[in-house]
């Protein structure tokens, strides 16, 4: 039996990783980051975020590119012996952020499409207050109205294919929201067959 496929997106600052290792108390499953994960995603990474700037075109290739290495080498193997993927950022990150830079991209086919996407919906301005003062990285430091079309592209995603998408207001306390993505992921296991 194939294994559960589970993304988390949300713009800057909206509590996805705290979330993500929250679920990791409770569910054996493999935990991966995007970019990163693998030795060319991390490389990926590092560029993306602490780089100089990038074309947008450049920028949506270098992450299509980390994310191919990814799905080959690690999302489809664990995912094939069964193995449940839990995965802080995916393809909805691209169709959200580089459509807020104005770039349109569809779905590739070699890339699995989520069983369970929890988007943690935040304001912009509150999201980078969560942040501190802590050094941000080229993303984080983008323009508050670009942060805010990289949500209105999320919920966009969100509406248009709602039966995979968990919208949750990020700004609940982090024990409620990690128990409501709990109680989801059980209904969506007896949704899919796989409880």
């Amino acid at each position: 039996m194939r294994g559960l496929l589970i993304t988390f997106e949300g713009p800057e600052g909206s509590g996805k990783s705290t979330q993500v290792d929250l679920l990791r108390d409770r569910l054996s499953a493999v935990y991966l980051r995007e970019p990163g994960s693998t030795p060319l995603g991390e490389q990926v990474r590092d560029l993306l975020l602490h780089g100089q700037d990038i074309v947008p075109e450049a920028e949506l290739y270098l992450f299509l590119a980390a994310r191919a290495e990814l799905v080959a080498t690690r999302v489809k193997p664990a995912m094939s012996r069964g193995e449940d993927v839990v995965i802080d950022r995916y393809h909805d990150s691209t169709l959200a952020y580089q459509g807020a830079r104005g770039l349109s991209t569809g779905w590739p086919e070699s890339f699995p499409r989520p069983d369970l996407t929890v988007l943690l919906d935040l304001e912009p301005q509150l999201g980078a207050s969560r942040l501190g003062g802590r050094a941000r990285d080229r993303i984080e430091s983008a323009p508050s109205d670009f942060h805010l079309r990289v949500r209105q592209e999320y919920l966009r995603l969100a509406q248009a294919d709602a039966g995979r998408w968990l919208v949750l207001d990020a700004t609940r306390p982090a024990s409620e929201l990690a128990l409501a993505i709990w109680v989801e992921l059980g209904q969506a296991r007896v949704r899919l067959g796989r409880d």
